[in-house]
């Protein structure tokens, strides 16, 4: 027999198979999935829905949902919800922003943690600065909106001196910081509103009492140590420098 004629044969057996297949397929186990989305579908023809009463239900989840979320958000710290590393950067920085210039604060991401309710990033805050510049640092993080925790905290004094002679009494600190989140929005808020992270200013613990340092005399004061005493007029006194300038001096100066 020609190759033709068997090919051709082969060929057509094989189309007659797969006719036979995809027509029981169809018939035997299609129709039966056909069968049953009818059904559903009578059933939902048959069943009447009050649109009305459907929209109050939907209308007291939302108030429900506002209430809650009216709640979370009276609280005084949140847990949020998927936090970036890069978030507590920004927060330093906003909360540093307004610091003196001899007061800066390094940032070091350590690691991120994970716990059973919630998770935390390990950060380590040093650097030096004023005590109350250190002070409304810490005050921040601890009182911002989105939990955050100081823990082992280092400080001690240290005397910046500059060129010209002008002493700085800052604050050496080195601290490590926890800023929590959660997998979840169990414990935030939908609208985000911070906390109010500007404390009152309280007294320099590290600045010193007694001083002996003496500073420069960049006003052109009056040098007491080598004035003389020219003249006693009756309100006042007037002096001389080393220098010969002249001041005058009332009750009081």
């Amino acid at each position: 027999m020609d190759r033709k004629i068997i090919n051709t044969i082969i060929l057509i057996v094989v189309l007659v198979l797969l006719s036979v297949t995809g027509g029981g397929y169809s018939f035997w186990f299609l129709q039966k999935e056909i069968d049953k989305q009818n059904v559903k579908i009578k059933k939902l023809e048959e069943t009447s829905y009050d649109t009305e009463k459907l929209m109050d239900q939907l209308q007291q989840l939302k108030d429900q949902a506002a209430e809650l979320d009216s709640i979370l958000a009276l609280r005084k710290f949140n847990i949020p919800i998927g936090l970036k590393q890069s978030g507590f950067y920004n927060f330093i920085n906003k909360v540093s922003f307004s610091f003196a210039p001899q007061s800066y604060v390094n940032i070091e991401y350590e690691s991120e943690n994970f716990g059973e309710h919630f998770n935390y990033y390990q950060y380590k805050l040093s650097g030096q600065a004023y005590f109350n510049d250190l002070y409304k640092l810490v005050y921040a993080v601890e009182q911002s909106k989105e939990l955050k925790k100081i823990e082992n905290a280092e400080i001690d004094n240290f005397v910046k001196v500059d060129d010209d002679g002008i002493p700085y009494y800052l604050v050496n600190f080195s601290m490590n910081a926890k800023v929590y989140f959660a997998n979840d929005d169990r414990f935030a808020s939908a609208e985000f509103r911070e906390n109010r992270l500007k404390p009152n200013p309280i007294y320099d613990l590290f600045y010193p009492l007694i001083r002996n340092e003496i500073p420069p005399n960049i006003n052109n004061l009056l040098d007491v140590q080598t004035a003389k005493l020219l003249a006693l007029v009756p309100d006042g006194a007037f002096l001389a420098d080393e220098s010969g300038n002249t001041f005058l001096l009332w009750e009081g100066d």
